[in-house]
């Protein structure tokens, strides 16, 4: 039940039943045509999204890594910039939101200037993390330094780009089609980040250092391999190797910033709707958790989120030192981020078909047997191939239907609250803030766990703790926080019944707004 403008109650089945005119239908067919997006436009569109998936794949997969084996800080401190890095990404993201749904209309739009402005000093702090200062006493200090301040430029990019969505068209079927491209591009994204990353460093890959039981053992065969295989590699050059990289992924950063702005038109709402009053920081979160819908779906996807980023933080490391594919785990990375690229296209076309509740769990459930799979099985490199590239099937389900299910959950607070408009950011940002907030404590345990089980930076071989813990962490940790995140995605109200009736209810609200735009039209020219 909501309220018109002269204090009159009308109910959603009023909405259904009012008669249009022909005029107002005519606006609406203009309306509808006008809010088709051409594929160049969803094209645009979704590069845009590459940025923040390229970036977040090579710190997801590699800073760790980075941090123990390149730069050589202490696991303990390591932990301490992973989780206060993404901690305080976190809360960037309702903050940056908050600021955004206050941001005033420019000709460029309200979403688009942001990411135009925080692209340049983004990309400065991002090279500058793949960077190894001169001295060891500021290390700490220049990683955490850096790396909170790309995070928080990157969230003034990312937050408003995903918000972006709700304004590129008004038409549900455009965003859901432009999501999906938009997802395709950001897979695409994570396969160039892996590849880029993974191969220019893969190619420079200092070997390994033996340790006390290394030469008691007389060290391994393979170690011995690597060792008088690739004696001219030092850590220089792969320090080089790691800027070699980071530059790379910041002229695409750029590249990407530019066809974004100059490839999507900001649609500005409709007048007849006028946007809500500003509204304070607190008082946005009590507004977008308030809504049920929105809680339940930021539950779920926190668990799940949480289970794959410790996958992604951790499997690196998993492959170099437990399975011992220390020149060969950047193309495993990059065959599971192939595979995912390649499935999205098939679960487009699933949730469509069976709904997007259902995808959910068909595509969280069908990676957990490869999870468990890959620390059952002996070190065997062509088994861990096939594996990962079945699990970047259900990858590709995890990068997909987050952001596909986010516009449904603000259609149906907009159906719920007609006056309340305008808060579009808010709920994106929020989103972001749950999922980087569980990435941040996933990758501060995770490091910190590996620093008690005595991890040795470089070393050809880990203890047996090491290695237990590796396991852990990219199999059964995962596997259970997926699965309370589905039991959760039970109680989640909106299925396709419910998303098809606020579309047809937005829809007639657009209609009798056409309609009033119509009818002032003629006043005016009467008068």
């Amino acid at each position: 039940m909501a309220k018109g403008e002269g204090g009159e109650q009308y109910s959603n089945a009023s909405l259904l039943n009012k008669p249009v005119s022909s005029d107002g239908i005519q606006l609406a067919r203009k309306h509808e045509h006008r809010n088709r997006l051409s594929v160049c436009n969803k094209i645009c569109y979704a590069i845009g999204g590459a940025p923040y998936q390229i970036t977040g794949c090579a710190l997801g997969f590699f800073l760790q890594i980075y941090l123990l084996d390149v730069a050589q800080l202490d696991p303990f401190y390591a932990s301490i910039i992973l989780f206060v890095g993404r901690a305080w990404d976190a809360i960037t993201d309702p903050t940056v939101g908050f600021l955004v749904s206050r941001s005033p209309w420019t000709r460029f739009g309200r979403m688009l200037p942001w990411i135009v402005l925080s692209t340049p000093l983004a990309v400065l702090s991002y090279f500058l993390i793949w960077y190894v200062p001169p001295y060891e006493d500021g290390k700490v200090i220049w990683y955490l330094f850096f790396y909170c301040i790309f995070q928080t430029l990157q969230t003034c990019f990312h937050v408003p780009y995903s918000a972006l969505t709700m304004f590129i068209s008004s038409e549900q079927k455009e965003r859901d089609s432009a999501t999906a491209y938009r997802m395709t591009v950001e897979v695409l994204g994570t396969v160039l980040g892996t590849a880029i990353q993974g191969q220019i460093v893969g190619m420079a890959n200092a070997p390994c250092l033996p340790g006390p039981g290394d030469i008691v053992a007389n060290l391994s065969t393979s170690s011995k391999l690597l060792n008088d295989s690739e004696p001219v590699i030092s850590l220089e050059h792969t320090r080089a190797a790691y800027m070699i990289a980071s530059g790379v992924i910041c002229a695409i950063y750029v590249l990407c910033a530019i066809v974004l702005f100059f490839g999507v038109r900001e649609q500005k709402e409709s007048s007849s709707r006028p946007r809500s009053e500003p509204m304070g920081f607190f008082q946005g979160i009590k507004l977008v958790m308030g809504h049920g819908p929105y809680a339940k779906l930021v539950m779920v996807f926190l668990f799940t989120s949480l289970g794959f980023m410790l996958l992604e933080g951790n499997f690196a490391l998993f492959c170099s030192s437990t399975l011992g594919f220390r020149n060969d785990f950047q193309n495993i990375l990059l065959v599971i981020m192939l595979s995912a690229t390649l499935a999205i296209p098939f679960w487009q076309w699933f949730l469509s078909r069976f709904g997007k509740k259902t995808a959910v769990y068909a595509g969280s459930l069908s990676v957990i047997p490869f999870m468990i799979l890959v620390v059952c099985i002996k070190s065997n490199l062509i088994v861990t191939y096939i594996v990962s590239f079945a699990a970047g099937v259900g990858v590709a389900a995890a990068f997909l239907l987050p952001w596909s299910m986010l516009p449904d959950v603000v259609d149906d607070f907009q159906v719920q609250n007609p006056d309340s408009t305008g808060h579009e950011a808010l709920f994106y940002s929020f989103y972001v803030f749950f999922t980087k907030f569980a990435s941040g404590i996933s990758l501060g345990i995770s490091t910190l766990s590996l620093d008690f089980a005595g991890y040795i930076s470089r070393g050809c071989t880990q203890p047996t703790a090491v290695d237990l813990t590796l396991k852990l962490l990219v199999s059964a940790a995962p596997v259970a926080l997926i699965l309370i995140g589905l039991v959760i995605l039970y109680w989640y109200p909106i299925d396709e019944e419910r998303r098809q009736g606020n579309r047809k209810l937005l829809q007639e609200q657009r209609e009798n707004e056409a309609d009033s735009e119509t009818d002032s039209t003629e006043l005016a020219n009467m008068v």
